[in-house]
């Protein structure tokens, strides 16, 4: 099973995180099952950027990203060439290192 590294995030994982996942799992539940709390404002359905996630390691081992994922991709605050909405990318065959960005463009989340 590929691993997931998360780098550490000083609000959503102060330590980072290193964990296994199944194929064909979306970045975003890996990391809820492991009780890092991405963001997720539309409930995973592709509506909106708060799951923002750089891929710093492993980009290429991810389908690419569906039209309807880089037209949001283009609203997310920090974009990089390896970026990707959390909730539509799904683990590959190999490892991934995941930074989750410092800033999303969510005005008002639901856990403050």
């Amino acid at each position: 099973m590929p691993q997931i590294i998360f780098l550490p995030h000083e609000e959503i994982c102060p330590e980072g995180a290193v964990f296994e996942a199944e194929k064909g799992t979306t970045i975003c539940d890996a990391a809820l099952s492991q009780h890092i709390e991405i963001e997720h404002a539309c409930e995973k359905s592709c509506a909106c950027t708060t799951c923002h996630v750089i891929v710093r390691e492993g980009f290429d081992s991810l389908a690419e990203a569906e039209e309807s994922e880089e037209d949001m991709l283009d609203k997310a605050w920090g974009l990089e060439p390896e970026s990707r909405l959390s909730c539509q990318a799904q683990v590959g065959d190999e490892d991934l290192v995941i930074e989750i960005p410092k800033y999303t463009i969510n005005m008002v989340s639901e856990t403050h």
